[in-house]
């Protein structure tokens, strides 16, 4: 398997990772156990602010959605990067979780968290590729629609 430089990927996509954003609650953004880095739940923030806001299906659109659960998985990247220094340092990203603060009758969580998964193969193939869950809920901190955590798996 060949394996691309996420980091010059990234670079390539104009993409520059954040500062790890500061927990809103009593957490730590990850917990490195072994070789795998469990990331706490990121939302659509940049800078601080929050980038979307309200209910999928409701005030925020699929595609707003979808963009949503892309700076989330950003905010994860820099996370772990902040964990372990070097992204290229990922030997898998093991498994993806997207929550989607949804109105009633909304039901297409997965094309949202497509936004999370989408971005991971584009910057990394098939290290890329992982397990999911697309969950469907009734809020999320801040208002925000969207919330994604993963685990890495890193190469010692």
């Amino acid at each position: 398997m060949n394996k691309p430089n996420p980091e010059k990927k990234l670079q390539e996509l104009g993409i520059e990772l954040p500062e790890p954003p500061k927990p809103v609650a009593s957490y730590v953004p990850s917990v490195k156990s072994g070789n795998m880095v469990f990331v706490s739940g990121q939302i659509p923030l940049v800078q601080g602010n929050l980038q979307y806001e309200g209910k999928v299906g409701g005030e925020v659109s699929l595609e707003d959605a979808y963009e949503a659960a892309k700076l989330c998985t950003i905010n994860c990247l820099s996370v772990v990067k902040g964990e372990i220094g070097d992204l290229s340092k990922i030997k898998k990203i093991v498994k993806v979780t997207g929550y989607v603060s949804s109105e009633s009758g909304f039901n297409k969580q997965p094309q949202v968290i497509n936004g999370s998964s989408d971005f991971l193969g584009e910057v990394f193939g098939e290290v890329g590729e992982h397990s999911r869950a697309a969950v469907g809920v009734s809020e999320l901190p801040l208002n925000s629609p969207v919330e994604v955590d993963m685990i890495v798996e890193i190469e010692e």
